[in-house]
C-alpha cells in the first residue's frame, strides 16, 4: 500500500461518476485507484471494477478510516491516481481541419475550479471545440475540476496558453470572430448571429470580468438582461446561457434549411 507521502494529492480524480468516465475514455491517464471496503456491494463500484480489470488497472480495497485524507472532497470511497491531464497544443488545434465552423471558449481569469468545472461541461456537451485557458491567474484542471466536470475534460480539448491576447490575435488571424461576455456589453446575449462563422466566447473572472485589453479585441460585447436589481449572474451559469443560445441558433438554422 502507498502511504499518504507516496500519493500524490495533487494527481487525483475522486468520486464514481468522475473514475467512470476516466475509465471509458482515458484509461492510460489512471494509475491506480483505491477502494472503500464499504463500498464492496454498490452496483456502480462493481462497474468501476470490472473496468478497471478490462484495462489491467491496479485497483485496492482499503478501509473506510484511509479515506479520511480525502475528507475535504466528497469523494464517494473511491480515489483513482491519475497522470496530469496532457493539455493540447494551440497551434496544432488550429491547424487540424474541422467539420463546419468552429467554437472556442476562452476563460479571462476564472478562480473558481467549480467554475472552470461546470463550463468545460457544458462546453463539451454543446459539442465545443476547445477551451482555452492562461497558464497563470486562471484555475488549472485539478481533482476538483475533474469531478466538477463529471468526466468532462476527457471530452474536449483543453488549450493552455502564456498570453491570452497573443491566442486572440491568431485566432483573428484565422477567421474567428471573439465575441466577450460583459455586464455592460452593448448587445444583448441572444441578439448576435452565430451562426455560419468561427467564434471563440470569452468569459471573465468572477470579480474582475474580461480584460479591457481583451474587451477592445473583441468584434461583439454581450450582456446577459438582468430584470432585477442584480449585478450578474455566476460565470458558468452565464457561460451556460450564451452557449446554449449559440446551440439553439445552430440547430433552428439547420432544421430551416433541411425545410
Amino acid at each position: 500500500m502507498q502511504n499518504k507521502n507516496t500519493e500524490n494529492k495533487k494527481d487525483y480524480i475522486y468520486g464514481k461518476n468522475a473514475v467512470t468516465e476516466a475509465l471509458l475514455n482515458a484509461p492510460q491517464r489512471i494509475n491506480k485507484i483505491i477502494i472503500s471496503k464499504s463500498a464492496i456491494n454498490d452496483n456502480k463500484i462493481n462497474e468501476i471494477i470490472n473496468l478497471a480489470k478490462k484495462n489491467s488497472i491496479v485497483f485496492q480495497f482499503l478501509p473506510k478510516e484511509h479515506f479520511s485524507q480525502y475528507a475535504e472532497v466528497s469523494n464517494q470511497g473511491i480515489v483513482a491516481f491519475v497522470s496530469p491531464i496532457a493539455y493540447c497544443d494551440f497551434y496544432d488545434f488550429l491547424t487540424k481541419k474541422k467539420n463546419g465552423y468552429s467554437r472556442v471558449i476562452i476563460l479571462d481569469g476564472i478562480e473558481d475550479p467549480h467554475n472552470l468545472g461546470a463550463i468545460i461541461r457544458t462546453s463539451a456537451c454543446a459539442g465545443f471545440d476547445a477551451l482555452i485557458i492562461p497558464s497563470r491567474r486562471n484555475a488549472q484542471v485539478n481533482s476538483t475540476v475533474e469531478k466538477t466536470s463529471a468526466g468532462a475534460v476527457n471530452h474536449i480539448p483543453i488549450i493552455q496558453v502564456n498570453s491570452l491576447s497573443n491566442a486572440i490575435d491568431k485566432l483573428k488571424d484565422n477567421d474567428y470572430w471573439i465575441i466577450a461576455a460583459d455586464a455592460h456589453g452593448k448587445d444583448n446575449y441572444f441578439d448576435i448571429n452565430y451562426t455560419d462563422m468561427n467564434f471563440a466566447l470569452i468569459m471573465g473572472g468572477e470579480e474582475t470580468g474580461v480584460s479591457q485589453n481583451n474587451l477592445k479585441k473583441s468584434d461583439f460585447v454581450v450582456k446577459i438582461p438582468m430584470l432585477r436589481n442584480f449585478n450578474s449572474l455566476n460565470v458558468s451559469n452565464a457561460a451556460c446561457a450564451i452557449i446554449y443560445e449559440s446551440l439553439r441558433q445552430d440547430i433552428f438554422h439547420m432544421r430551416k434549411n433541411k425545410n
